[in-house]
This record gives structure tokens, sequence and C-alpha cells, in this order.
């Protein structure tokens, strides 16, 4: 099997894309925006070189998987693609691919921005039946935070919890902490200086936009987040088989895998395709992301129903008019109001998310109704991940890190 050829509308390796006219600012570490409607997609879709998920694409998914797409993929939230035809193309004609996804542990607890990718990933593994990596960068936080190497390993396997907790498949699901796995595994090794050896000083410096004052670990870190995207980093999974990934992730990642996917022919290995979703808003408003540092940001998954209740009433910024009166005159902003951001993500019924934005559009609801939904939608969620991840045990989660064959 060939390596395709990278498309050209993709910018080279050197550019620098962390931050375009606008004044939005995306890279891994930052997402800001000037905008009152937040990034803009559309020209991130440009300014990145990825391709705009479309009808074509969504229609073609559902002939080749046989399955309804996903309401992230019906909704636009899951809205850019790498070469996701080439993974269609090998579904259709039976040829294997593994998924590849990751977490940065920067606290105990995780909030529900970080459900997204997490679900998602979870349904493309059940509706390809394909085995999965999951790599948990303490390295990189233990680098950019201030945490201790101890405090950002021992939260690596915190978020395991809340991993496992989604639902994942322990026989096709493999999770990795880089500060353990590196020593267990040499070909893991072997390719990030690989990788460390085709990327330049400068290279790195304009991909990510380190400055001369960043420490020297930084700068080698992005080849240890690239690494897994070959199959060869995993020979106890795919033995000696060269084996594509997709890469279901926020857009703010797409840099490493930009830098990836111009090192991967020149080590001979297939460049990673990749499925990229929207973020999740700051409950103050879509100008920034939810963040794990800024409790009043977001909803943890550690949060109680009363939490929630009072973050959203009192936090989640609202499209609506300054009054009653005006509000039932003039209806509310859906594009700006957080509540049905929200709800846009996590209440799978179309038709009823579509009747909530008709009359909260029209005035006929109110804000304190629009969060009220907003407050039921997430009680049982959270709650319900919290009942599973008291389930899991010490032994369950050595069996997930433990490295092994994979069923597939």
């Amino acid at each position: 099997m060939s390596v395709e050829v990278e498309n050209v509308e993709n910018l080279k390796i050197s550019e620098k894309v962390d931050k375009d006219d606008d004044g939005d600012v995306v890279d891994p570490w930052n997402v800001t925006s000037k905008s009152d409607k937040g990034i803009d997609y559309e020209k991130l879709i440009k300014r990145f070189g990825s391709s705009p998920i479309d009808t074509e694409l969504l229609t073609r998914f559902e002939k080749v998987t046989g399955k309804p797409v996903h309401h992230l993929l019906r909704r636009g939230l899951v809205f850019s693609h790498r070469d996701m035809h080439t993974i269609l193309n090998m579904h259709e004609t039976g040829k294997k691919f593994f998924l590849y996804t990751g977490r940065g542990p920067s606290s105990g607890a995780m909030h529900v921005g970080h459900l997204i990718p997490f679900q998602f990933t979870k349904w493309l593994q059940e509706v390809f039946d394909v085995p999965l990596v999951i790599q948990l960068t303490d390295d990189e936080k233990f680098l950019w935070k201030d945490l201790s190497l101890e405090e950002a390993n021992r939260l690596a396997y915190e978020n395991a919890k809340d991993i496992i907790a989604i639902g994942f498949d322990v026989n096709k699901t493999f999770i990795f902490s880089d500060l353990d796995f590196i020593g267990q595994c040499p070909e893991f090794h072997r390719n990030i200086l690989k990788i460390q050896k085709l990327v330049t000083f400068n290279q790195v410096k304009g991909i990510f936009g380190f400055g001369d004052s960043d420490v020297i670990g930084k700068i080698a870190f992005p080849a240890i987040q690239a690494a897994p995207s070959f199959s060869s980093s995993f020979p106890f999974i795919f033995g000696n088989a060269k084996i594509p990934c997709l890469i279901p992730c926020a857009i703010d990642q797409d840099p490493y895998f930009r830098m990836t996917r111009d090192v991967a022919p020149r080590l001979g290995f297939f460049k990673p395709c990749l499925l990229h979703a929207l973020f999740v808003p700051a409950l103050q408003g879509p100008q920034t992301k939810m963040s794990a540092s800024e409790s009043n940001s977001a909803i943890f998954l550690t949060d109680t129903p009363k939490q929630i209740k009072n973050k959203v009433n009192k936090h989640a910024f609202s499209g609506g008019q300054p009054t009653l009166e005006e509000h039932r005159e003039l209806g509310g902003n859906c594009n700006v109001d957080i509540s049905y951001q929200y709800l846009r993500f996590f209440l799978e019924d179309d038709e009823r998310l579509e009747q909530i934005r008709s009359d909260y559009t029209s005035g006929k609801l109110l804000t304190g109704e629009i969060k009220k939904i907003l407050i039921e939608t997430l009680q049982p969620i959270i709650h319900e991940h919290q009942e599973r991840r008291a389930k899991i045990t010490e032994d369950k989660l050595k069996e997930f890190f433990t490295k092994r064959k994979l069923n597939f």
C-alpha cells in the first residue's frame, strides 16, 4: 500500500499558524478570540489547510459504515478532516487502521469539554471495530505547568479512570503514560528520535511559536506526541505491520500532526488522518474554550448537581435580551448563548434541539428556561459518569495500561 501524497493546500511545515489577522489564537496551549462569536472556524480551515466535512463526505460515511453519522458530525461540531476519504476507502475494502487520541493531564478532574472527543472516539471505535491507543502526556504537563513529575504522573492515572468510565472496550484499547511507557518500549523511543532528526529548530519554532526562552524539553516534545501515529511504535499490538491511523482531536492539536504528516513519508510511514472537533466554549462565552485550571469556566465531571445548577445559572453567558419585554419581542441569539451551544454538544435529539432553537430565537423561550434545560441535560450525564468511574478498580486500570495484543 503506497503512502498518499500531501494535499497541495496544506500549509508548509515552516509556516507559523497560531494567530490570524483578526486576532484568533489557536495552538495546543492557547485558544482565544476577540470576536463575540468566538473562533472563526471557516478561516481556521483555510489557515490550517484542512478540508471541511461536507454533505458528500457524510453521505459516503453512512454508505460505507451502514450506520447513521454521529450527531457531532451531523451538526458540524466535528467539522474538518485530513484524508477521511482514505479511511473510508480502507474500511470499504476490508483493510485495517487504528485510532489514536490523547489527553494532557493538568488536573485531577476532567470537564465536560474533555468528554466530547473521547465519546466521539468511542463511537468511531464501535462503528469501525478498530483498536485504539490513548496517550497521556504527563511529560508535556510537567514541562508546561507548575507540576512535579510525580504529580503529573499521578494525574495521568486519575484522568485515565475518567476515560475508562466513558466505556471503552478493554480488549481493543491500550492506554499509556509517556513518563512510564517510553522506558518500556524501545520502538516507541526510536520513532521519537527518528522524528526529532527530521524536524529542525526553525521548523518547530515556526509551527508552535517557541521562543528563545523556552526550555529545550518543550522544543523536543512534539516528536513524542507524533510517534503514536505510527503503528511501529506499538509492536506488541501490530507486530511488523504498517497500519495507518485516524486521529480524532480538537483542532488546536492539529499543528502536531501537520508536522507528523510532513515527516511520515520520509520515514516510510503512513500519514495520519484526522477528524477535527470544535472547542466546547467556556461558560463565560465563546471567546475561549473551557479550562481545567479555571473552575468557573467549566462543568467538571466531579461537580454535584447543585454545583452544575449554580455554575450554569451564574456563569453561563446569555444570548437573551436585557429585559423580558425586549426578549419577547426580539428573541435570543443562539450563536452566542452558551446554554444553547452546550445543548448542541450534549442533547442528541435533533427535533428537540431545533424546537429549542426556534423558541429561543423567537422569544418564546426565556434565558432562565434554556438554562434549566441545559442543567437537566447535564446532571444525569455527569451523575451516570460518576457512578461508572466509582466502579473502576486498580486491577481494571492496570489492565488498560498493560502491554498486550488487542482484538482486531
